[in-house]
């Protein structure tokens, strides 16, 4: 994982490096003299060389210091987190959902293949892979927020209002309903492929064949028998899954305006807050490490032929 960190550190300050312009030239070039912008050229260290720049962050990286943000003024650790713990509680939601929903309907779909329940699952999953997070988003704000005025239009909690305790949490649970469900809506269409093809290759098995010849009930040969082993490669999409619960959905957080990381990210990057932009990728980075990391882990958990030493 450390030469793989090192060689991405570097590949992600280069990208941003060799992008035109940056902050001051976006922002703020347009109000200041030409003196002025050298001069918090200077004080931001961009006009040292890319090497002398790059082992400034990365050395001040190591120690967890990712830099400050230029359009918060504050450091981008803080300004991570300020945000990142919104986008788990929408992200944990939607993969607790779709993992709820996926996991045994492609159970379902396989044990039962080239049924009614298994073309109408097929065509269902296919719908939520194929369409666009914005457009979903817009229709359901359309039917549900401004035709049925049953759930807010965006944002995490009610303006002006005051609550606390059990009314706080309900009405960021209202706040939370749409963004959820368009997140879960694609990624229960891709789990429960991934769950129906495993399973498919796991019941044509020859021991399946000869669970059922020793007179076991289906659900024992399914459930106990075939799932085990098909849940291998959903370990690796699971594990996979981590990144996503910090990273944030920028489309669906934009669509909603939800104050959550990816809504963040998107800004920086349109007014070259590059600082940010490179913690957070790097913050991305580490995760997705941890989360094949955890998935190796995993294998060992559900595949009793994998020993960890």
């Amino acid at each position: 994982m450390i030469p793989i960190l090192l060689g991405l550190s570097i590949i992600i300050f280069g990208l941003f490096a060799l992008a035109p312009g940056d902050f001051i030239d976006a922002n703020l070039s347009k109000n200041l003299s030409a003196e002025k912008v050298a001069e918090l050229k200077a004080l931001y260290g961009f006009d040292q060389p890319l090497h002398i720049r790059y082992f400034r962050w990365a050395g001040d990286a190591l120690r967890g210091n990712l830099g400050d943000s230029l359009q918060f003024s504050k450091p981008v650790t803080s300004v991570i987190n300020d945000y990142v713990w919104n986008s788990f509680i929408l992200s944990a939601f939607s993969y607790l959902l779709s993992i709820i929903l996926a996991v045994p309907i492609g159970i379902i779909s396989a044990t039962k293949q080239y049924s009614k329940f298994d073309m109408g699952a097929t065509v269902v999953a296919l719908i939520g892979i194929s369409m666009p997070a914005f457009f979903l988003g817009l229709l359901m704000i359309k039917i549900f927020a401004i035709d049925l005025h049953i759930l807010p239009v965006s944002g995490m909690r009610t303006a002006g209002l005051n609550a606390t305790g059990f009314a706080a949490m309900a009405d960021v649970g209202k706040h939370l309903i749409l963004p959820t469900l368009v997140l879960a809506f694609s990624g229960v269409g891709s789990l429960m492929r991934y769950t129906r093809t495993s399973m498919l290759e796991v019941i044509k098995q020859d021991y399946i064949r000869t669970a059922r010849a020793k007179g076991l009930s289906e659900k024992t040969v399914i459930y106990r028998h075939a799932l085990r082993n098909a849940l291998i490669p959903i370990v690796t999409i699971l594990g996979l899954m981590l990144p996503g619960l910090f990273g944030g959905a920028m489309i669906t957080e934009q669509i909603f305006a939800f104050p959550g990381i990816g809504k963040i990210a998107l800004g920086a990057l349109s007014k070259r807050d590059y600082p940010l932009m490179m913690g957070f990728n790097m913050f991305m980075a580490v995760l997705v490490l941890l989360g094949n990391l955890l998935s190796d882990i995993l294998y060992a958990a559900v595949d009793p032929r994998v020993r960890l030493k």
